[in-house]
C-alpha cells in the first residue's frame, strides 16, 4: 500500500491506485479534507465524504476541538463506525488530511490511513473527479477517549523548553519548526492568504529547529523515502531517544511532520502544539527570538 516499505508503519499510507481499487470496500471511508473548504463541491473521489475542519472539527464557542461526545456525534453523521478504516486526502499536499488524521487518533479512532500525494496527484494522473453527493447512512459510534500524549500546550511547551515564564531554568528538549524560513526568523508575521491567522510578533520560539515540512515530500506531494526523512531530522539534532514537539502556525503544517515523524519514522514520543505561532506569537510574557 505505500511507496517505501523500511517506514516504521508501512501502512499507514496507501497509493493512488490503492484508492481507486479499493474505496467501495466494505469497512473504508474515504474522506477528503481541504483548506479551501469549496473545494470538495468542485469535484471530489466519487464516495469521498466532506470533512470541513473549519466547523466540524472545530468547537464554534471555543478555541479548541469539539469533545469526545462532539467526536462520537460528528462519526455517527458521517457513517464513520468504530471500526471503519478511514483514509484521508486533501488539497495543499495533505495538510489538512494529516491534521485530520492525528486529530482522529487524539480522539482514539486509530485505524486511519493517509493517501500519499493527495488530491493533487490524483487529479494529475487523471482520475475520476465528480460533483455527486456522496449518500451516506448514519452509524452508531461510542467510545471516543482522548490521547493527550500526543498533543502539546503552551505551559507544555514551556517546559519542554526549559522556562518558567520569561525565565530560562534548564535544558530544553528538542522543538520543530515546519514553518518557512521567513516565518521562522521574524521576517514574514502576516501572511496575505491568512489574514485571520496575523501575529504582533514574528520569530520562533527560543531553541526550535527550523526543519521546514515542505522537505519532507518529493515534487508530486508523497513523502519522501525513510532514508532521506532520517537524514533530515536527525542533521538537525531531532533524533527518536527524546521528546519532540512540532508547530507551525495553527497546526496543520505541524500535523504533517507529527505524522512524519511518528508513523513513518517511528519516533516514540511526539507531541503537535496545535495552539502554534498564532497563540504563542500573541500572548503576553512567553519568549522568542528572531534572526535565523
Amino acid at each position: 500500500m505505500a511507496n517505501d516499505s523500511s517506514y516504521a508503519n508501512p501502512d499507514v499510507l496507501v497509493t493512488t491506485e490503492w484508492v481507486a481499487d479499493h474505496k467501495d470496500d466494505d469497512g473504508i471511508v474515504l474522506a477528503e479534507v481541504n483548506e479551501d473548504i469549496l473545494l470538495y463541491e468542485t469535484g471530489h473521489i466519487p464516495g469521498a465524504i466532506k470533512l470541513d475542519w473549519t466547523t466540524e472539527l472545530q468547537d464554534q464557542t471555543v478555541r479548541d476541538f469539539i469533545d469526545a461526545d462532539g467526536f462520537n456525534d460528528l462519526m455517527a453523521s458521517k457513517g464513520i463506525s468504530p471500526d471503519s478504516t478511514v483514509i484521508f486526502y486533501g488539497d495543499k499536499t495533505n495538510w489538512w488530511a494529516a491534521y485530520a488524521y492525528w486529530f482522529f487518533k487524539y480522539m482514539g479512532h486509530d485505524n486511519v490511513k493517509i493517501m500519499d500525494g493527495g488530491r493533487a496527484k490524483w487529479e494529475a494522473e487523471g482520475r475520476e473527479f465528480t460533483r455527486a453527493a456522496t449518500e451516506i447512512t448514519p452509524s452508531e459510534y461510542s467510545g471516543a477517549k482522548i490521547n493527550p500524549e500526543i498533543r502539546a500546550f503552551r505551559d507544555d511547551v514551556l517546559e519542554h523548553i526549559g522556562y518558567e515564564g520569561m525565565n530560562k531554568v534548564g535544558e530544553g528538549k528538542p522543538l520543530v519548526d515546519v514553518r518557512s524560513p521567513g516565518e521562522f526568523s521574524g521576517e514574514v508575521t502576516h501572511m496575505p492568504e491568512y489574514p485571520q491567522e496575523g501575529v504582533l510578533r514574528g520569530g520562533h520560539i527560543p531553541g526550535a529547529s527550523s526543519i521546514p515540512w515542505a522537505q519532507a515530500v518529493a515534487e508530486d506531494g508523497t513523502f519522501k523515502t525513510a532514508v532521506e526523512l532520517k537524514e533530515l531530522y536527525e542533521s538537525k539534532g531531532v533524533t527518536p531517544d527524546e521528546d519532540v514537539v512540532v508547530y507551525c502556525r495553527i497546526g496543520e503544517r505541524s500535523s504533517h511532520s507529527w505524522f512524519v515523524l511518528t508513523e513513518l519514522l517511528g519516533y516514540p514520543s511526539v507531541r503537535n502544539y496545535d495552539g502554534s505561532w498564532t497563540e504563542w506569537g500573541n500572548i503576553l510574557r512567553v519568549p522568542i527570538e528572531q534572526g535565523s
